[in-house]
């Protein structure tokens, strides 16, 4: 079933906002390899000024929903996050949260985010399911060395890859305090040595799934689909398994779509299923201002 599907079996409700979360974007990225987040290369494809990373812009939209369903949502939820439009350094994002359907133990909330340029930047349609997530089949998801040397992002590679290496990170005291920091997220669920694992450090795994297993220009993460198996813990170290789920082309740019399994512990326990989007190839400066197109689904929850 679709997300679209999905939110549509709840019944409607009344909108009952949440409280909104206003912060000031950072390009915690400027000294990345992918230059999309340097202001000359992104103005030479056509942008105001380099881009906010796509992982951090959700973070920030994250924060209302944990402030509202605290680890519940960190353990079983779901989020479908679309990146519509550039978020820039130092602009004031505000983060509008609304429930929008309730069913007995369940909850779909529209999240949007928006800049004085941008009414609406990026949109985050979140569920918290009533039961247990639907668990993963582990067995397609193999542990591989990551590529060294990295092959370029081809086409004819990335159709070919059986499966992608393996990023492996530990997320202990020091990482957890870091990454905080970096995405200004002030929720104390996730500080201290029972804290849980930000989200948006998921989706950071997806992007080094992507660019620690093939050689990149500039490109865009365009949006992700999460489902939530049980979350993690402070000081855990987490392995993110793939493969490639799609190639394909949209108006001159090529998308790869990543099917991604994140595992904690010595032994692997799944703890996100994610399906990851990106522009691996801009198609030329006129050609890189887009809207992503439709990402995959939500697969149904029990």
């Amino acid at each position: 079933m679709t997300r679209r599907g999905l939110l549509s079996t709840l019944p409607r409700v009344s909108p009952e906002p949440l409280p909104d979360y206003v912060v000031k974007a950072r390009n915690t990225s400027s000294n990345s390899e992918n230059k999309i987040h340097d202001d000359a290369t992104a103005r030479r494809y056509g942008f105001r000024g380099a881009l906010v990373p796509g992982v951090t812009v959700y973070a920030y939209l994250t924060e209302p929903l944990v402030a509202a369903f605290g680890a519940a949502w960190l353990q079983r939820g779901t989020a479908t996050v679309r990146f519509h439009k550039p978020v820039l350094d130092g602009e004031e994002l505000k983060v509008a949260a609304v429930v929008t359907g309730r069913e007995t133990g369940r909850t779909a909330v529209a999240v949007t985010a928006a800049t004085a340029a941008e009414p609406e930047a990026a949109t985050l349609g979140a569920t918290l399911p009533a039961g247990s997530p639907t668990p993963v089949n582990l067995a397609m998801y193999r542990q591989l060395p990551l590529p060294e040397p990295r092959p370029d992002a081809t086409r004819e590679h990335l159709q070919a890859v059986d499966a992608l290496g393996t990023p492996i990170n530990t997320y202990d005291e020091g990482a957890a305090s870091e990454w905080l920091e970096r995405v200004s997220d002030p929720l104390p669920l996730y500080r201290g040595r029972d804290g849980w694992v930000h989200p948006a450090f998921f989706l950071d795994q997806a992007n080094k799934a992507l660019r620690q297993n093939v050689r990149l220009g500039p490109w865009i993460h365009a949006g992700s689909v999460i489902r939530h198996l049980g979350g993690a813990r402070v000081g855990e170290t987490l392995a993110t398994r793939g493969r490639v789920r799609s190639v394909f082309e949209k108006k001159g740019r090529e998308f790869v779509e990543l099917d991604l399994v994140i595992v904690a512990g010595d032994r692997p326990r799944p703890v996100a299923h994610i399906l990851h989007t990106a522009i691996y190839r801009l198609g030329g400066p006129e050609m890189a201002p887009q809207t992503p197109p439709p990402l995959g689904s939500v697969p149904a929850q029990p």
